[in-house]
């Protein structure tokens, strides 16, 4: 369990990144997706010892994953259109809702009952998110994005979390990040249509950038994640990425200043979100201690 935390803190710390990466490449949201996955496809199969795990799966096997793959890459899409239509914070701080959307689609997916303590601190954090929406009026296309790519996120996260105790994480990051560049390929064509964007073709300068987000905010940290979730349930992992805002806030202002475009209002509602964490992280680490001393004192009781 220990080990799986680091695993999904390493991820989050370095999905702090994403945003940062994602206003420095200059190309368009679909078109920067396009080139991340086709970047990190070509790296992965180009390492032994991850590609050597990736395994052959029968069409009814790689269908499961498939559907999972295109949710990713809607996601990403989503996710980087809401930075391009406000900025890193603001699209960072939308992703805080994926807990809220978890609460709701896990008992559903899952077919379990409602926590109502997941649904509570679910809603304190999205309470955070209004604050941020009503004082960020001329960011709200990019607020509404980044809701989307959060819900898009709540659900492949949940549906992961059942891929990863069937097969092995390479293989469900391998075949994932596979199809949506499928998905993605396949939809482009329409999308620059649709939307022109100035140039498809990356700079110099975007191209370097494109191989290190490839390595440290797509293929390390996806792997990372998908380990974790072996050990971890969706919701802790979901409500551990509202870390990641925090993160990448912090990134933000260091790179590029972005404290400047931002009204008092929002660090309310950033607090409120970092909040929830700290208190399911409390709550979480209370709950672990006392089932511990409780298989303890069973353990001794027996022994007698």
């Amino acid at each position: 369990m220990r080990r799986a935390l680091i695993y999904l803190h390493i991820s989050i710390f370095l999905w702090g990144f994403t945003g940062i990466f994602g206003r420095a490449i200059e190309l368009k949201e679909l078109v920067l997706v396009w080139y991340r996955l086709i970047f990190t496809v070509i790296i992965l199969l180009l390492i032994p010892a991850f590609s050597r795990n990736i395994k052959k799966l029968s069409f009814k096997e790689a269908k499961r994953i498939i559907v999972v793959g295109f949710l990713v890459a809607i996601h990403w899409v989503l996710f980087y259109g809401s930075i391009k239509y406000s900025n890193i914070s603001i699209g960072l701080s939308c992703l805080s809702t994926i807990a809220v959307f978890t609460a709701l689609l896990d008992p559903i997916i899952n077919h379990k009952k409602i926590n109502v303590r997941e649904l509570m601190l679910s809603i304190f954090a999205f309470l955070g998110m209004i604050v941020i929406f009503r004082v960020q009026e001329f960011h709200r296309t990019g607020i509404i994005l980044g809701i989307g790519a959060a819900l898009i996120g709540s659900y492949f996260t949940i549906l992961n979390a059942k891929l990863v105790k069937d097969f092995p994480s390479e293989t469900v990051t391998f075949y994932e990040l596979a199809s949506g560049l499928i998905l993605i390929t396949m939809v482009l064509p329409f999308y620059q249509y649709l939307f022109p964007s100035s140039s498809m073709i990356p700079t110099k300068n975007d191209l370097i950038l494109l191989f290190f987000f490839s390595v440290f905010c797509t293929v390390i940290p996806f792997n990372l994640s998908l380990k974790a979730l072996q050990h971890v349930s969706a919701f802790t992992s979901n409500l551990y990425i509202n870390l990641e805002p925090i993160y990448g806030i912090a990134f933000a202002f260091i790179f590029f200043h972005e404290e400047k475009e931002l009204q008092p209002g929002f660090y309310i509602g950033s607090g409120i979100i970092l909040s929830s964490v700290v208190i399911y992280t409390v709550i979480k680490y209370r709950k672990q201690i006392l089932n511990a001393a409780s298989k303890t004192k069973h353990f001794a009781s027996g022994k007698k």
